[in-house]
């Protein structure tokens, strides 16, 4: 990661170093790819493809990820999906969503390779790692995680892993080789926001690779906190599927990317407890 670390502290978040003018304009580098948008796309809950197809230009993402079980399934609202994105233009990120153990999401990965190779991605390689038991509340495995994402590293997958906001699992999973760990912000379609910011702020901080919020953001000012904390991007599916105007939110969501990471190179002015005036005091003319 080439860009400064937050302390691990909750209060310290936020407390950063202007950034040299030339590091402004980085790329997300995932794997051996680059992109230049940091807002990742979700392709369910659309209400039909149209509304799909419109929302993804108004995002400009780079990175769309699948459900390659629901895709193969045909299941609703999957059914054509294939040929509504512009594969040319958009980077698929197949994903294992439904999958509940080690095993399986180790097949579902496969399956999501040769399906980026029927979009005529012949080098993607790349898979959005899920493994979730828990129906109630959705949460990942990180037993069954680590075991998959242990396996699809030495296929050469380039693995973006999905996990709780667990500090020490997202080290390991940099550890055995995954490409990006997407620790939760809040449970999957909650709305509820980052309610772990003690936690993502120590995985930021600890990450040589990129971090991306994944799960919980509801609003577009939730994205731009991510990015202002230092998470390397966001990926958002819901917020923008299920608001009533997705296309219309698919554009907030752009333009609150772009301000969250503006403002983090940019660094914050730092918190104090007591007032400081924005006009200088030295000069004042005194009335005695």
């Amino acid at each position: 990661r080439s860009t400064p670390k937050p302390s691990s502290a909750a209060s310290d978040v936020y407390k950063r170093q202007i950034l040299p003018m030339q590091k402004i304009n980085q790329s997300l580098k995932i794997g051996n790819k680059e992109f230049k948008s940091r807002l990742l796309v979700g392709t369910g809950k659309y209400s039909s493809l149209e509304v799909m197809q419109k929302s993804l230009i108004n995002t400009k993402c780079e990175i769309v990820t699948v459900a390659v079980r629901r895709v193969q399934g045909l299941e609703h609202g999957h059914k054509g999906l294939m040929e509504s994105i512009d594969w040319k233009r958009i980077w698929m990120l197949p994903n294992t969503a439904g999958c509940s153990n080690a095993e399986e999401a180790i097949r579902i990965a496969r399956l999501g390779r040769e399906l980026a190779k029927l979009a005529g991605q012949e080098n993607n390689n790349f898979v959005k790692l899920e493994v979730i038991p828990d129906k109630k509340y959705l949460l990942p495995d990180p037993i069954g995680t680590l075991k998959a994402a242990e396996q699809l590293v030495k296929e050469c997958f380039t693995v973006l892993t999905y996990i709780n906001s667990d500090p020490l699992i997202a080290k390991k999973l940099e550890e055995i080789g995954c490409a990006t760990v997407m620790p939760l912000g809040s449970p999957i379609g909650s709305a509820r926001g980052i309610q772990n910011e003690a936690n993502i702020a120590m995985i930021i901080e600890e990450a040589r690779i990129p971090i991306i919020i994944d799960a919980g953001i509801g609003v577009p000012s939730e994205a731009a906190q991510a990015l202002e904390m230092g998470a390397d991007g966001v990926l958002i599916n819901s917020a923008i599927a299920l608001a009533r105007n997705p296309i219309l939110m698919a554009k907030a969501f752009s333009k609150a990317t772009e301000a969250g990471r503006d403002a983090y190179l940019s660094g914050r002015l730092q918190e104090k407890l007591l007032a400081n005036p924005s006009s200088p005091v030295e000069g004042v003319i005194s009335n005695n």
